[in-house]
């Protein structure tokens, strides 16, 4: 039996990596997709079948209590499997950041109850051993990453959603507070593993609180404009808590397939940063985007003219252009206008202006927001550009589409020392002949600043719903 559970763990592992490689292309993300959750069934059913043989041949009562057990856990499979079809049925593409969020914080929650039971009732280690102690730090870590993981994903799921406040929460002292906080929690470990009097369980429990009041905290410190690089960062945590929570079971599987999503989130948290010209250690503990800079002086605010275009006239132009640039950004998302756009973006191929799609990085809430949106619309691949391969061809565009962005598209970024946003490379489409925005209204982004783009002399406003702007620009191009 041993012999047959490490090959099939073995084949779960490497199909686990074989689906981050196949993710990592817009090409093979179906696929990478499909190898993931064909490795998790593997790893699901050799841990059920390994927790139901046991390591000898069961009792009695040994058996009726696995067969108990294996009803309880059948239902909680049930159940879980019917949330997950649910929310996967019913969640839209706007709501998927949120969702992300709030099944991180099941992978935090989840290695804080496996640590506590798993100190509760450890499994073949004797007192005053050293196999004691070291479990009793895995422990303790796993629980506090676990905190940590589920309480910022909580704040994070209300912050995406909307029911907490994007603007961020600066205490005074904040850093020193979170320092103090981070040496409890390392410091504790100490007198946990010794267990002076007892009092193991009762300190472990401070520990939680300390740790998920540091979740909450850290999280609430983050502006608006980071939100993108918390939620990978976020990943990142429930992947080293499900590590942690490996450690404590014993289970190799979990360890490295935590280990893999631990390393893939921070890696991809690193790119986003450096894409931003930020520091990870400045979104952790607040900076960029947290209202830190100084409010923008009567010089630097936004003024000036905000001269409209009709659909018509939009169209027209469009059908003028030889080079058409394409900007995507949340408000696509909300007016679920993506089929459109695929359909604007055809027609206008087929007129013969080359169309090409400008991605930032953090555009819209979610790591890939904008790929996975023109993905499933049916846009090519070839055509979809990330920033820095497209920012130096805006000089020789005729006409920019902005949908729905505002702050990666703000030039405030490049020239305003005292905005929350400067310092972040941003797609300059204002160096185009035009740039047409396509907004409801003059409402700021998700940074919550204004952007001096919408009164610039070669930009013009189409005010609307994106979808029913898009669709009657598909009806201008077609006359």
């Amino acid at each position: 039996m041993t012999g047959v559970l490490v090959v099939a763990y073995l084949a779960a592992g490497v199909l686990f990596i074989r689906s981050l490689a196949g993710l990592s292309k817009q090409e093979t993300a179906t696929e990478g997709n499909e190898l993931g959750m064909v490795g998790m069934a593997i790893a699901v059913a050799v841990a059920l079948v390994t927790w139901i043989l046991g390591e000898h041949e069961p009792n009695a009562a040994e058996l009726h209590l696995r067969s108990t057990g294996l009803v309880m856990l059948a239902a909680a499979i049930g159940v879980g499997f019917f949330i997950g079809a649910v929310l996967a049925k019913r969640v839209e593409m706007t709501g998927m950041p949120e969702l992300v969020a709030v099944l991180h914080s099941f992978v935090g929650l989840a290695a804080v109850l496996v640590g506590f039971s798993s100190y509760l009732h450890p499994h073949g280690i004797a007192a005053g051993d050293v196999a004691k102690a070291v479990h009793e730090v895995e422990v303790w870590i796993g629980v506090a990453v676990g905190a940590i993981t589920f309480t910022g994903s909580i704040i994070a799921w209300g912050k995406l959603r909307g029911s907490i406040s994007g603007k961020p929460l600066l205490l005074p002292g904040r850093h020193a507070l979170n320092g103090l906080a981070a040496i409890a929690v390392v410091g504790g470990t100490v007198p946990f593993v010794q267990d002076l009097g007892g009092q193991g369980i009762w300190l472990l429990v401070a520990m939680t609180v300390i740790a998920s009041v540091l979740g909450v905290h850290l999280v609430m410190a983050i502006g608006g404009a980071d939100m993108p690089v918390v939620v990978s960062l976020l990943n990142s945590y429930s992947g080293w808590a499900a590590a942690a929570a490996g450690f404590m079971l014993s289970n190799d599987l979990l360890i490295v397939t935590g280990a893999l999503v631990g390393s893939s989130g921070t890696i991809l948290s690193i790119i986003m940063c450096r894409a931003m010209n930020r520091s990870i250690l400045n979104v952790v503990f607040g900076g960029f985007g947290t209202g830190d800079a100084k409010p923008s002086t009567p010089s630097t605010a936004v003024s000036g003219e905000v001269r409209e275009l009709k659909a018509d006239e939009v169209g027209a132009a469009l059908l003028a252009a030889k080079q058409v640039v394409i900007v995507p950004g949340y408000g696509m998302a909300v007016s679920r206008a993506q089929g459109s756009v695929q359909e604007l973006t055809r027609t206008l191929r087929e007129k013969g202006v080359n169309v090409r799609f400008a991605i930032h990085p953090v555009a819209g809430r979610l790591p890939g927001h904008m790929n996975v949106l023109l993905a499933e619309a049916g846009v090519p691949y070839d055509i979809v550009l990330e920033m820095e391969h497209i920012n130096a061809d805006f000089p020789n565009t005729d006409v920019v589409l902005v949908i729905g962005a505002n702050d990666i598209v703000n030039p405030s970024a490049l020239d305003d020392p005292s905005s929350s946003i400067y310092g972040m490379p941003v797609l300059e489409c204002w160096k185009a002949k035009l740039t047409v925005v396509l907004k409801r209204g003059m409402a700021a982004g998700y940074a919550g600043i204004d952007n001096p783009l919408f009164t610039l002399e070669k930009s013009r406003m189409l005010f609307g719903d994106a979808k029913k702007s898009i669709d009657a620009l598909v009806g201008s191009v077609r006359k």
